[in-house]
């Protein structure tokens, strides 16, 4: 069921971390694409991307309005199984496993501040919903820069389901 599979909150690397697995009814390839092209990405990532996926290679995240970009190098690849890279002071990893109607995505996201937790978790919950709709064809753009009533339901889910909360919320 489309955005069923919330978030789970954890340790990983002596670091707070989220940490999120969808089973995807396509193929590793396909998936593969979808997470690693940036005319990909600009369906569902909260950043336009640019740069060189390659191990060691730096990527630019542009953010919608142009008042803000972070940079990134590519830390970890393995094609067509897992790609992680810097995304300012975070680390965003993603593995792929095959399954036999698809894939199994998994997306861990490493940051400093415990408090980013519930914000975060809520963002990238709704950047995998966006995922899997462009996925399965529908017409989607990149989440933008203030929170949707998707995201502010999410962020009060989150922090019910006890996530750290605390973080400046975009749009107050």
């Amino acid at each position: 069921m489309l955005g069923a599979m919330h978030g789970t909150y954890s340790t990983v690397d002596d670091r707070p971390a989220l940490t999120f697995e969808r089973r995807l009814a396509h193929p590793v390839e396909r998936v593969w694409r979808a997470v690693t092209d940036p005319a990909e990405l600009a369906h569902w990532f909260p950043s336009a991307v640019r740069g060189e996926v390659a191990l060691g290679g730096t990527l630019t995240f542009d953010f919608p309005g142009g008042d803000m970009s972070l940079e990134g190098e590519v830390v970890e690849l393995e094609p067509p199984r897992r790609f992680a890279f810097t995304f300012g002071d975070d680390v965003l990893r993603i593995e792929l496993e095959a399954t036999g109607d698809g894939c199994l995505l998994r997306f861990t996201c490493l940051f400093d501040d415990p408090e980013r937790a519930a914000r975060d978790a809520a963002g990238w919950h709704v950047c995998l919903d966006l995922l899997e709709q462009h996925l399965g064809g529908a017409p989607t753009d990149a989440p933008g820069s203030e929170p949707t009533p998707q995201w502010r339901e999410l962020y009060d889910d989150y922090q019910r389901r006890g996530l750290p909360a605390g973080a400046p919320v975009p749009g107050g």
